[in-house]
């Protein structure tokens, strides 16, 4: 049986990860905590992909170092034991004298995995594994889903009317035609800063001239990843003349002159195979789906999707483009206004 005083401190490790989702990528969130006579000597968390790690970080707080001769290790993910952009933690570990490690999962990566734990039992540091492991594993659900299925961590987004429509019929003013309310497209664009990266359809960059970053919540903009076969992006879309990072795959070669933050990748055969064979090539571990009907209903028909965040507005629209359909269990319920936030787990 696992000690709760294991579990408490844990926690304290899960809520230290998960202040760094979306700054890490490629690397997995983690936090680590020292604890010495069951207090809290020393915290920290790995904050940004090519710096410290989050032992690292947490030994650094202990002011006083020989203590940790006599100190408590907690870990979210097993230490790395390979020479990365930094030095191997378990190295560090043993270093310090540290006698005692608890981590929550080992790493999926099974070029890695064990083997942070084994250069540590191997030193004489006792390990206790798999506490609050089911936690650990969610939290780094995209980087566990990357290593483990070879391929991003694939969430589906949309906005709905009660009746059931994703959108109007036409929408002349090339703009968005906002179903959700200011409440919900800010979680969204928090949402936004926690992925690796967005995709939407050709369809709805013509339609909406949509802009896909983060401007309504302080965090980093995702790599935009947009589906058009045929090149038909048009020349004036504001995704190719800001300056975010976007990539555009497509069936054939284009002479258009694009800006050196603007990338085309030809996907050969064009399908969602190729894409997800490119997306683990490039180490995105996430893809955050925003549409539209088509793009969302193509990634459904091939039951490739993880996650699916819909919001269901007061309007109705009688006639319209109807919205996708799918069957999954119902994970969480949220109200935002008059609108009301369902999340799905396939």
């Amino acid at each position: 049986m696992i000690n709760n005083i294991h579990v408490d401190f844990m926690k304290r490790c899960l809520a230290l990860a998960e202040k760094a989702i979306g700054n890490t990528y490629p690397n997995p969130i983690v936090g680590a905590i020292i604890v010495h006579d069951n207090k809290i000597i020393g915290e920290g968390w790995h904050q940004k992909a090519g710096e410290s790690h989050a032992e690292v970080n947490a030994i650094n707080q202990v002011s006083n170092k020989t203590l940790l001769t006599e100190s408590t290790l907690y870990v979210n993910l097993e230490p790395c034991s390979h020479f990365g952009k930094t030095p191997p933690c378990a190295d560090l570990i043993v270093q310090f004298g540290i006698k005692r490690v608890v981590i929550a999962s080992r790493d999926p990566n099974p070029q890695v995995s064990g083997k942070g734990i084994l250069k540590l039992k191997e030193a004489g540091v006792e390990v206790i594994e798999a506490v609050l492991k089911k936690e650990a594993e969610f939290l780094n659900r995209r980087f566990y889903t990357f290593h483990q299925k070879k391929r991003p961590y694939i969430i589906m987004k949309w906005a709905q009317t009660e009746d059931g429509f994703i959108s109007p019929l036409t929408n002349k003013t090339n703009r968005p035609f906002w179903i959700s309310n200011n409440l919900s497209r800010q979680k969204v664009h928090q949402w936004r800063s926690q992925e690796a990266s967005i995709l939407v359809g050709v369809q709805t960059v013509v339609k909406d001239n949509p802009i896909l970053n983060t401007r309504e919540w302080p965090g980093n903009n995702p790599l935009r990843i947009i589906l058009d076969p045929s090149n038909r992006i048009p020349e004036d879309a504001t995704l190719l003349k800001d300056e975010l990072r976007t990539i555009i795959l497509c069936k054939k070669k284009t002479e258009r002159h694009l800006k050196e933050n603007k990338e085309y990748h030809i996907l050969n055969p064009f399908n969602l195979d190729s894409l997800v064979e490119f997306c683990y090539k490039k180490n995105i571990l996430s893809l955050f789906i925003e549409g539209g009907q088509k793009t969302l209903n193509y990634f459904i028909k091939h039951e490739l999707w993880d996650e699916a965040r819909i919001f269901t507005s007061k309007q109705k629209f009688n006639k319209g483009i109807k919205s996708p359909e799918f069957y999954a269990p119902l994970f969480s319920k949220e109200e935002l206004g008059d609108n009301t936030l369902k999340i799905y787990f396939k």
